[in-house]
């Protein structure tokens, strides 16, 4: 697998639980075991001749350049040739049964369009792609209502579409490509990490120093699928890399922004789990506990009444730069953060000015 397929496959990881990714981040669609005979043959034609009717080859090669067809569990181009016994699939990163992903009017808040391009701020709980327990209401139902009058727009055709992800609950910019070269310009640009992508979460605990680097592997979790773990020694799963700065910190909790080097699933809660500051109410990585504190009463009241204030974890994807990808423009958006945010970060400095002054 090269660096271009690793970045792919990190992209087509899952996010959520409630998202229904399966454990492996794909799905299989199609599988075909060639004979003992087989003779030497391109790929796109082995599958042109054995899948349903309406299947084109130029629709096989898009699969093929977009990492989605599988030689041997390996991803392969449409020009590999057959070999007898090879085991052909095709995997996309959500069920068969979802291969039809349909319009539904669902407001998006959309910060920025043209003809290559749309720049979206996700709100929290907004399921990014469809997937088992939400076929329906996902941001891909709603780019397909949305631009289903543009007739080069087909949300299910790999070259189009989410360059990039963000958690179901959490918010903030993500972009989306309307053209095949938009899309391929712009993974390159992530894949090269010439983007910029800052995060600002807040975060149990102080932290003591004003800026640091937390560089670690990445890969699930073998005790949880669900989670990603970091392998410090880099035995296992992809190489990852956060750059962390304090902006403000709040008697036990401190708001911090994090900018990603690397674009891997579940980075940044994963890294700052690792190195003491969990995420503030991100249940599936402890931070739904009261993590610091006092064992005062009046104080688990405060945390639980801040649990209620952002009912989910306490990061917005907030900048977002890059170079368009038609005219080399630079093209930077930066989101403001969401009610939910500024009103948990808001009682927090209440509570720091009521409670820990003086």
């Amino acid at each position: 697998m090269n660096e271009m397929d690793e970045y792919l496959d990190d992209f087509d990881g899952f996010e959520e639980e409630d998202d229904g990714a399966a454990p492996s981040g794909q799905y299989e669609h199609f599988h075909f075991v060639a004979d003992k005979g087989q003779s030497l043959i391109r790929v796109d034609k082995y599958l042109a001749d054995r899948m349903p009717a309406g299947s084109s080859r130029n629709r096989i090669q898009q699969a093929a350049e977009a990492g989605c067809i599988l030689v041997n569990d390996v991803p392969v181009k449409s020009n590999y040739r057959i070999k007898p016994l090879d085991v052909v699939s095709i995997v996309m990163n959500y069920p068969r049964r979802e291969l039809e992903i349909q319009p539904e009017n669902i407001p998006l808040n959309i910060v920025y369009e043209d003809a290559d391009l749309l720049v979206i701020n996700k709100s929290a709980g907004l399921v990014v792609h469809p997937g088992h327990g939400n076929y329906t209401g996902t941001m891909l139902n709603a780019l397909a209502y949305y631009l289903r009058d543009e007739p080069a727009y087909d949300p299910t055709d790999p070259r189009l579409g989410l360059v990039h992800r963000i958690d179901k609950d959490t918010s903030g910019l993500l972009v989306v490509a309307k053209k095949p070269e938009a899309k391929s310009n712009l993974s390159l640009q992530f894949f090269n990490k010439t983007t910029q992508r800052s995060y600002h979460a807040l975060v149990w605990g102080i932290i003591s120093e004003d800026e640091g680097r937390i560089e670690g592997h990445l890969g699930r979790d073998p005790r949880n699928r669900l989670l990603m773990k970091v392998f410090p020694d880099g035995e296992q799963g992809k190489p990852a890399v956060t750059h962390y700065k304090a902006i403000e910190r709040l008697g036990y909790v401190t708001l911090a922004e994090c900018n990603l080097e690397t674009g891997r699933t579940h980075q940044i809660r994963a890294h700052m789990k690792f190195i003491g500051h969990t995420i503030f109410n991100d249940y599936r990585y402890g931070g739904g506990e009261i993590l610091k504190g006092n064992a005062f009463a009046k104080y688990r009241q405060f945390v639980h009444n801040c649990f209620a204030a952002c009912p989910r974890q306490a990061l917005h994807a907030k900048t977002l730069g890059f170079r368009h990808p038609a005219s080399g423009r630079e093209m930077f958006f930066d989101a403001p953060l969401p009610s939910d945010m500024e009103e948990l970060i808001g009682k927090w400095r209440n509570y720091v000015n009521s409670n820990m002054q003086g």
